[in-house]
């Protein structure tokens, strides 16, 4: 009875494509790309720029160059929407202004007050460390919108993440502090996740040896907590964004035969995070012996 039911199922099938067939014209209507509807989106020319100074949150601006791609619909302009945790529900994008298309090299710009706006604060409330997406959503000159959402397609090869299309449906820009030293001097201890110290004990910062670095012997392994300095555990920062990188180092250990420990930034080319002079605030993720912990003081 099922054998004679699929063929049955079949045979139906068959029946109906044949009803749908078109004298003269083709087998498939959707076999000529005139009997669809027509898309658009625009590409990537160029970063302009993607980090917010905080030294000048207010001013600093953010953004891309952008063309739209010659076979879509016309574009009339672009919605720039912000969302703090780069997600597609676009419930949680914050609208932040409309853009005219100007052509080719059009530039979709956003500055710290702007976005400081659209989230409902104040620019002095978007710290340094922080990480906005901005989401593009076109409306064509027949009045029609695409986004991220309407594509189709989100795969990794498709029109959104794929590298081939250049597709510019959003971008993202942090919020730096450019790097001036000296920074040296007593710091707070917020967190120590490798619990030398406590949360409000008071601690010393080194600057040094070299320009835009710190010296962290003197808070791991640190005298006061019973450490014995090996080498010493060296901060290197980007004087252009804040952004440290921990090299790998044998730094210390905690008796005199006692284990020898490794620090190494956790993240991609020993980075650990940021130090920001202008906030006196240092934060930074370590892998100790592979595992990590994070390490959090502000200045005093």
């Amino acid at each position: 009875m099922k054998k004679l039911l699929y063929i049955l199922t079949a045979a139906a099938m068959v029946i109906a494509i044949n009803a749908c067939k078109k004298k003269g014209g083709d087998i498939n209507p959707l076999s000529d790309r005139s009997h669809l509807g027509l898309g658009s989106y625009i590409t990537l020319d160029k970063n302009i720029n993607l980090n917010l100074d905080y030294s000048q949150i207010s001013t600093s601006s953010v953004g891309i160059q952008v063309s739209q791609y010659p076979n879509g619909q016309k574009v009339d302009h672009i919605l720039l929407y912000a969302t703090e945790n780069a997600s597609y529900d676009t419930t949680e994008w914050h609208f932040v202004k409309s853009v005219p298309y100007t052509g080719n090299g059009t530039e979709l710009t956003v500055t710290g007050t702007e976005l400081a706006t659209s989230l409902g604060v104040a620019p002095a409330d978007l710290k340094p460390g922080g990480a906005y997406t901005f989401y593009t959503r076109i409306i064509t000159v027949d009045g029609y919108s695409f986004d991220v959402n309407t594509t189709g397609d989100n795969g990794g090869g498709g029109l959104v993440t794929g590298p081939y299309y250049n597709a510019a449906f959003s971008f993202t820009a942090y919020i730096v502090c450019p790097f001036n030293g000296p920074v040296g001097g007593t710091y707070q201890v917020i967190r120590d996740d490798w619990e030398d110290w406590h949360s409000g004990d008071l601690v010393q910062v080194t600057d040094g040896p070299g320009a835009n670095q710190i010296d962290l012997s003197l808070v791991w392994p640190g005298a006061d907590a019973g450490g014995i300095i090996i080498n010493h555990l060296i901060v290197d920062i980007d004087p252009a964004t804040g952004t440290a990188t921990v090299p790998s180092t044998v730094f210390g250990k905690y008796s005199a035969g006692g284990h020898q420990y490794t620090a190494e930034g956790a993240g991609a080319n020993d980075v650990a995070g940021y130090v920001f002079s202008c906030t006196g605030y240092i934060t930074l993720n370590i892998n100790i012996d592979g595992d990590p912990y994070k390490l959090i003081l502000q200045k005093q």
